[in-house]
């Protein structure tokens, strides 16, 4: 194959050069100025034409190029580009050999050349598993085409598998090249250089959190070697942490084959009390009850407890006047020094003088790599009820004695930005739970109204949240939410049913004011920032729930609810403002039933 010919008093385009930006690099060659009176001509059409040989043109035809460019700085920028495709296509010796200018035409001559092969590259010193890994595969390189971004990935890939198996060092390089007409062949060979081992994590800044839980937390052991991907995984579930914050990237210092880790923190004031209270109009005033009903919403959430990860949560809201939710739970983070986290909790509701529900959890979490938490978990709900009223009832009741013992996975994929106020990232749960419900004969019934129906059952439980939250120019954010959960039961009751509704789920409605077996609710909220803890917001709730219960007069719903508020700072904590309408089957979009809640968060 001879080498591509340059004509002499020509400029000839060399593709791995910098982008032509500068006026004088438009000026064309000697031969084109004498043979155009006007060196540069800017902001003038240019029409580009390419000279090639005849075996050439199949080659060029599926290249798609312009012809017609606005100035001579597009058309060389265009020539470029597509001599830059035909080398990353294993041409790799084309080129742009002869440049002329007629005056509003720019001619070029390209030579093509030969398709470049690899006859075949073989592993020299590497172990099959770390070439397997990095992804290498026998066939991409085996009588086919050379294309070097393929070349590229292929080192990018071996270079970070050794960088994670303690070799940060480490280099790759060809072997034993053998050039046969157009065929290349050669070996893969790496250099691995010292092997580098962990040797400890540093903590700079002002925190009470402990090095040994954050050892046992991040998983950075010392000894072990050295993983560029462990250090990246360390800093994803640092800012995932509510009560510290990472204030620059970690820092890694090199010496005698250990690698020490910087970490800069300061910790962030993530103890939390709530107490909100809810103003909302009584949908049954009676005789000497108000036309307005207060609900409250007291949370008590203690984080990071002796710089050890551990927290401990409490939360009890007033719904109505004889309503009430109790929420309690534990976190226990690297539990005995594992990368395994272990929580419990605990919920209460008790509805009116129907029903007393209690739920208690169990579960053990292990994060995985990237951004993931996996977690298994168990759970008991038993459902008891509490109406004084049972023995004067003619049929069985919408509400039953039960009991339901289920176990499940949790899949959780967190990428959010801040854990407080997130500007970009995804958030995504899924969750699955099967077992056992039993019902229970309630001793004030009659046996007769159980017969027909099934005392043992098979139930599931299905789960899922996203997040979504984009940035809308400086200080925007939007964010779009989707939830959902399915109950799949033969034979279900009212105190079976999922409950939403109210400012957590569905805003505009009363709170739990919904009973649902499955339901899906979606979220578009615009955010627009004043400060960085302080915002305006306006959103749109809209909901699909079902009731898989017998006679219900409203077995499905689409509710809908609109709104806006504010949320800032106060010398006495996080201060939220939120003004909702809802409509419903049961309920018309009015301003009288429009839902207020404001409330003061306080972080110590």
């Amino acid at each position: 194959m001879a080498p591509p010919v340059r004509a002499q008093g020509t400029t000839p385009l060399n593709p791995a050069a910098p982008p032509v930006s500068a006026a004088p690099a438009l000026a064309p060659p000697d031969s084109a100025r004498r043979a155009a009176p006007v060196a540069v001509r800017p902001a003038r059409p240019v029409t580009l034409r390419l000279l090639t040989e005849t075996a050439d043109q199949p080659v060029l035809r599926p290249y798609r190029y312009r012809t017609n460019l606005p100035d001579s700085l597009a058309a060389l920028r265009e020539v470029r580009n597509l001599v830059v495709a035909l080398q990353a296509d294993a041409y790799l010796t084309a080129s742009a050999d002869e440049l002329r200018w007629r005056h509003d035409t720019l001619q070029v001559r390209l030579y093509v050349g030969e398709l470049f092969r690899w006859a075949r590259l073989r592993n020299g010193n590497l172990g099959d598993g770390l070439l397997t890994r990095a992804g290498f595969r026998d066939k991409l390189f085996r009588q086919q085409p050379l294309r070097p971004q393929e070349w590229a990935r292929l080192q990018e890939s071996v270079l970070h598998e050794a960088e994670n198996q303690g070799f940060p060092f480490a280099t790759l390089r060809l072997d034993s090249l053998e050039l046969t007409g157009q065929e290349i062949a050669g070996r893969v060979v790496l250099q691995r250089g010292p092997l580098v081992q962990f040797d400890s994590l540093q903590i700079l800044g002002k925190t009470k959190t402990k090095a040994r839980f954050l050892i046992d937390y991040l998983q950075l052991e010392p000894g072990q070697p050295f993983s560029q991907q462990r250090i990246q995984e360390a800093t994803r579930r640092l800012r995932q942490l509510p009560y510290l914050q990472l204030k620059t990237e970690p820092e890694v210092r090199f010496a005698r084959g250990r690698a020490r880790v910087y970490f800069l923190l300061e910790d962030r004031t993530a103890n939390q009390f709530d107490a909100i209270v809810g103003v909302l109009p009584n949908p049954n005033p009676g005789l000497g009850q108000k036309r307005v009903q207060i609900t409250g919403d007291v949370t008590l959430n203690l984080r990071n407890i002796n710089g050890g990860g551990k927290g401990v949560g409490l939360q009890w809201r007033k719904l109505d006047a004889n309503s009430q939710l109790l929420d309690a739970q534990y976190l226990h983070p690297a539990f005995f020094g594992t990368p395994l986290e272990v929580s419990g909790s605990f919920n209460l509701l008790k509805q009116d003088t129907l029903f007393l529900n209690t739920r208690p959890r169990l579960q053990v979490a292990y994060p995985t790599a990237l951004a993931g938490r996996l977690a298994v978990f168990a759970e008991w709900r038993s459902s008891r009820l509490i109406s004084s009223a049972l023995n004067k009832a003619t049929a069985l009741p919408e509400n039953v004695d039960s009991q339901y013992g289920s176990y499940g996975l949790n899949y959780t994929w967190n990428t959010l930005d801040d854990p407080y106020f997130p500007r970009r990232g995804l958030l995504v749960s899924g969750q699955g739970a099967i077992g056992t419900k039993r019902i229970s004969k309630n001793a004030d019934l009659p046996e007769s109204f159980y017969e027909g129906v099934p005392l043992r059952t098979r139930q599931i439980t299905l789960g899922l949240r996203a997040e979504h939250y984009f940035r809308v120019g400086r200080q925007g954010v939007l964010l779009t939410r989707l939830r959902g959960e399915a109950l799949i039961n033969n034979r279900l009751f009212l105190n079976d049913l999922f409950r939403l509704g109210g400012l957590a789920t569905l805003r505009g409605f009363n709170e739990l004011n919904f009973y649902a077996s499955q339901y899906a609710v979606g979220t578009a909220e615009f955010r627009q920032f004043t400060g960085a803890d302080a915002y305006v917001f306006v959103f749109a709730d809209q909901a699909y729930l079902r009731r898989d219960i017998p006679n219900d007069p409203y077995p499905q719903d689409a509710p809908t609810g609109l709104g806006a508020g504010l949320s800032f700072r106060t010398g006495a904590g996080q201060f939220q403002f939120v003004y909702a309408l809802g409509r419903s089957e049961q309920q018309r979009f009015s301003l009288s039933a429009g839902k207020i809640h404001f409330g003061i968060t306080s972080r110590f």
